[in-house]
């Protein structure tokens, strides 16, 4: 199970995980009352729950040539888009920054 923790302007905001299959949960650490990870993601108790990758760090993700190197360098899977994010997530556009949990 791959594990990342989502930092928001330096503060850690929550925990992204992988379970089974292609599913995916974001849970906010407790306590926490900064800037949400997403509008559409405020925080809450209860943990977010995905069929699919989220939508809000897909859009993290590098497109074309760079997405071409990031695969090649790192021998990435082009499916694998947990892990592209914790190989990119140290330097994302915006306010966010993931990394990997443990």
């Amino acid at each position: 199970m791959k594990r990342a923790e989502i930092y928001q302007k330096g503060a850690l905001a929550g925990l992204l995980e992988e379970t089974d299959g292609n599913r995916y949960r974001l849970t906010y650490v407790n306590g926490y009352r900064g800037e949400p990870i997403s509008l559409a993601l405020p925080p809450r108790e209860q943990p977010y729950e995905f069929t699919r990758f989220p939508a809000v760090f897909e859009g993290l993700l590098p497109e074309g040539v760079q997405l071409e190197a990031l695969l090649r360098i790192h021998k990435v899977d082009r499916d694998d888009l947990f892990q592209q994010l914790l190989i990119v997530g140290a330097d994302v556009v915006g306010s966010l920054t993931i990394r990997e949990a443990g």
